[in-house]
Formats: C-alpha cells, structure tokens, sequence
C-alpha cells in the first residue's frame, strides 16, 4: 500500500486548522462548510480545554442512521485530547478516569440514553446529569464509594461530542453546537476510512495540535473573543472556547469562524420548539383568528386547536387535549384559567391579557398581530400640555394655509342703539318697553316666568 501523500506541515496555527479540517473533510461529508468548520475548532479547543470557563457539546444528530454522525467520532477519536469513545457506557468508569484528568468524552448512540424515561435509580440517568453538569469548569458530583460510604467529589468537566438519532433534550441542545448531519447524496463522494492505514497521519495532526496549543496557552487564557451581533448568554458561552481558538490562529480564521457560528446559531434556533411553546404559539393564533378577542371559553380555545393543521392537539398521546390538560399545561407560564363572560353566559375561560406577558417572553414578536398599546405616560402637574405629540410636520406660520371650508353665517335682528343714559332725558322704563321681547306694559322680558300674572297684578293695582 503506498504511503499517503498528504502529511501535515508544522506550521502556523491558520494552516493547522486547515490540515485539521482538510482531513476530516476527506472522510466526512458535512452538511455545510460551517459544519466542517465548527469540528474542526471544538477538535482544537479540546486541547486547551483547562483555558476555558465552559466547554460547548458537540451535538452531531441526524433522523436516519448512516449519515456519517459514528464516522466523525472515529475521525475526532484520532485528533482530539485524550479520546474516551463510549457506546452507551456505566457512568462509573467515566467518574473514575475524569477523576484521574481531563478526558475527551466521545459518546454514540446518546439516543439509547435520552430517548427513554429513565427511573432515578438507574445508572444511565448519572449520566446525563454528568453531560448536563460537566460543561462548566469547576463542575464536581457527590458520590459514595468504599465500604463505609464515604462522600467523594468527582469532577466532571470534560469536552464531550454526541452521536444519535432525534434531538437532544432541551438542557443539553442549549449547551451544544448542533450540526444537522444527512445522508450522502449520489454526487458527494469521500475516501473510505480505514483506521490502520489513516492513524498515522491522525496521530501527526494530533501532536502538532498539542505542541500549537502549548505555544498558545498563555494568549488563550483569559481571553473574551467578540461575539457576533446576535449572540449572548447559551450560545455565546458555546462558541466563546471555539472563537478564541479562531483568534489565535488567525489568517482567515477569525472571521470563517463567526460566519460559521450565526450559521450553525440559525440551525440552534429552527429546531423544533418544546411542547408548551407550541401550545403558546397556537393559542395566539387561536386569539388572533378569532379577532383578538379580550376574553375566550375553554371550549371555544380547545375547539379551535383541535382544528389547527399539523398541530399535535387533536392527538395527543392517543387522545385530543383536554380543558384539564390544557390548564396543567399553560399554568407552567403562570397563566392560569378563570370566569368569562361570553355571549352573556359566565363560563370557564382565558383572558387574552393574562396570555399577553407569556407570549413576549416566550415567543418571537409577531408580524400580523398589533403590538400591545402601551400605557400613555403620566404628566406631570406643571408640565405643559406641548407633551401631546403632533402627527406630522407643521409648517411655519408663513407658509401655512388656512382650510377651504365655508364660513357659517346667520341671520343676526338689528339690535337698536342704546344711547348713554346721560344724553338722553326719556326715563329708562320707557326706552326699556321698546326693545324687542319687553313687555310694553311694564318692560320685563315676556318670557319670564309668571310674567304674565305680575303684569296683572301691577294693571290692577
């Protein structure tokens, strides 16, 4: 057989994680140049683990087997630090070797774990709180060991990529870096992967990753990469080990490093959400279709999920929601139902305000329902009506026309001149009886009340 032709030079670290990523992409076919990228520098950091406050699981997961998830493990087994393969191991071994140092956790078939209930007595389930538990440096678990049960701490911080079928659960899919793997298509070819004939050349990769990551080590601790625009708290605690690997190699590295992690975040967020999201997505569909009303009925809510295409309300586990399922659901998100008033009939429901606080927390802001109105702010006593805002431009005094509109106008009766009491000698009463609605008897208006009697009164007298 002859030698292979491709060997690794020792030279600067942008090169390195190019011949790293070269030789995964001779055995792998990644879904994406992000993906070959993001495995090739979570390889990397796994020999600068012990610089890093946290350590991003590599979550290599696909729908059907044979889609090359086992083949990058074998591949990662030769270049990452101290490989520890498992196929759905006792977690007892592992607790030993992590306690004798850091080991680089490579773990298929991970579905065989998670995608079961497991009882809390089972060994399995010390497992998965070691993969939860073990992505922050520092990170111990209790144990007993020996004949009289002592209590030992074991650390469990440790690099780890997972192989398997489905998704992850939600604590572990939040800690990792996800890379949806697939089936080779016709077109997509690669070498076949033989581990006595490609350990040389893995094992040569292997140690000029060691001898880089020593020269680096004092740049690398401490360091806080700048994150893409976007990326904060879980994610950015994911890719912060992997970027600042970037940053020290550099050449092109620091920025294929940040495209490939907004790609692979985008992947992060598309998955699937979790049950009790989805119920709060459709509910707010529900309330949107039927109008935005202030209040509905359990009734009405239940009947319009049970109609919503490709929604799992109709049959859930066997049978359709249920208003008890429904409200042990919602109460999760502090919502909880109450008395309604539909249609005049006081009847079990949700309000839509209650509902609201739980959808802008949980939920992407909508694009065809309105925004909440806020609240007008309160004005103060000596602040000045100007707080109203205008709409729209007002012109300057100069250049403003007053409306078309026609003036309003009526018929106003001549109303006699009053003359100064001082140039005239007639007696007030008698100037008085000749204004219009005087009565010219004695002068008081004649739409007075009682006038009419007075006047009589006054005749008579």
């Amino acid at each position: 057989m002859p030698a292979d032709p491709w060997v690794p030079d020792p030279l600067a670290g942008a090169e390195l994680l190019d011949d790293v990523a070269a030789f995964l992409s001779r055995f792998v076919a990644f879904p994406s140049d992000a993906a070959r990228v993001a495995v090739a520098l979570w390889a990397a950091h796994t020999h600068l683990i012990d610089e890093f406050e946290s350590t991003g699981r590599l979550a290599l997961l696909s729908p059907e087997p044979g889609s090359g998830k086992t083949r990058t493990l074998e591949v990662l087994a030769l270049l990452c630090y101290a490989p520890m393969p498992m196929v759905n191991a006792n977690p007892a071994p592992v607790f030993r070797r992590l306690h004798q140092g850091p080991r680089t956790l490579l773990l298929d078939e991970c579905d065989a774990i998670f995608g079961s209930r497991l009882s809390t007595d089972d060994p399995r389930a010390d497992l998965r709180a070691l993969l939860n538990e073990g992505h922050r440096r520092g990170a111990t678990v209790d144990r007993c060991v020996g004949p009289k049960h002592e209590v030992q701490e074991f650390p469990v911080f440790a690099a780890c990529a997972l192989a398997g079928l489905g998704d992850l659960p939600d604590t572990l899919m939040s800690r990792s870096v996800i890379v949806r793997m697939r089936r080779r298509a016709p077109g997509e070819h690669v070498e076949p992967f033989r581990r006595r004939l490609h350990a040389d050349l893995g094992e040569q990769l292997h140690v000029t990753l060691a001898e880089w990551a020593n020269e680096v080590r004092a740049d690398i601790a401490g360091a806080w990469p700048d994150m893409p625009d976007g990326i904060v708290d879980r994610p950015a605690d994911v890719w912060e080990p992997l970027l600042a690997v970037a940053d020290v190699a550099g050449g092109h590295w620091p920025e294929t490093a940040r495209a490939a992690c907004i790609e692979l975040c985008k992947v992060a967020e598309s998955r699937e959400a979790s049950l009790g999201v989805r119920l709060l997505a459709d509910l707010r569909d529900v309330f949107s279709n039927a109008g935005n009303p202030e209040v509905m009925s359990t009734e009405s809510i239940l009947d319009e999920l049970h109609k919503l295409d490709e929604a799992p309300w109709a049959d859930l586990r066997g049978r359709p929601l249920d208003a008890r399922g429904l409200a042990r659901r919602i109460r999760l998100y502090e919502v909880t139902s109450t008395k309604v008033k539909v249609e005049a009939r006081a009847l079990q429901g949700y309000r839509r305000e209650h509902l609201w606080d739980a959808w802008s927390r949980y939920l992407p802001a909508p694009t065809s329902i309105q925004a909440e109105p806020a609240e007008p702010p309160e004005r103060a006593r000596s602040e000045p009506m100007s707080w109203v805002p205008h709409v729209g431009q007002v012109p300057e005094p100069s250049s403003r026309t007053e409306p078309a509109t026609e003036p309003l106008t009526c018929e106003v009766p001549p109303v006699p001149e009053v003359p100064s009491l001082q140039d005239t000698s007639e007696p007030l009463a008698e100037y008085l009886v000749h204004l219009p609605g005087r009565c010219p008897a004695c002068a008081h208006h004649v739409a007075a009340q009682g006038h009419a009697s007075n006047c009589e009164r006054q005749a008579a007298s």
